[in-house]
């Protein structure tokens, strides 16, 4: 079993309002990162919740059978803690994650099956991470096995990056070409985006 985790419990304090509802396309911010965790190859998706956690929800409506959602309530500790919510509301028999930001919806549904391929197809010699790489620049999706989360999960806001750093050998990158998704931190980041979203 395979888990997906979007962590959607930030904050917004470069954008000055709240990002991960804004208009993009057919829907919101959030919602293309959770179309893409559906239509990938993942088991259940847990999403992470934050401030609003109850408008945000609302505002995304029914959502399909293997999407949870939980709320951090430490969400201003830093995204190591949102990080530690969703692996912990994971499945007890799932066997990796695969983490999503909220804030990046240019994700693909193709670049989270390659990370998930690259696991479970890798036979004797599992990576304990298998990150996306573009251009040779590791970003997300970003998988992890169960064995490491415990210690994946440190204090501050740097979620794995810190771990992965630590540990290059145990890290194994799925090239995918072109560019790595873009953040919507700030309205710039925002308006750059949209018209790569319009119909």
């Amino acid at each position: 079993m395979i888990s997906g985790v979007v962590l959607a419990a930030g904050g917004s304090t470069r954008m000055g309002r709240p990002k991960l509802m804004l208009p993009l396309g057919d829907g919101s911010v959030l919602s293309h990162v959770l179309d893409t965790a559906v239509a990938s190859p993942l088991d259940e998706v847990i999403v992470v919740l934050g401030p609003d956690a109850d408008g945000v929800r609302s505002a995304l409506g029914d959502a399909p059978t293997r999407v949870r959602f939980v709320t951090n309530p430490d969400h201003r500790k830093g995204q190591s803690t949102s990080l530690g919510v969703g692996l912990r509301s994971c499945d007890r028999t799932s066997a990796a994650a695969v983490v999503l930001l909220g804030d990046q919806p240019g994700v693909s549904p193709a670049a989270v099956a390659a990370v998930v391929a690259a696991f479970t197809e890798a036979g004797a010699t599992v990576p304990e991470v298998v990150q996306a790489s573009y251009g040779g620049r590791p970003a997300h999706p970003t998988l992890l096995a169960r064995s490491i989360w415990d210690e994946v999960v440190g204090e501050g806001d740097l979620g794995a990056r810190g771990w992965i750093a630590d540990h290059p050998d145990r890290r194994s990158l799925v090239e995918l070409g072109g560019a790595p998704p873009a953040d919507v931190d700030t309205p710039e980041d925002y308006e750059r985006l949209r018209p790569s979203f319009e119909p």
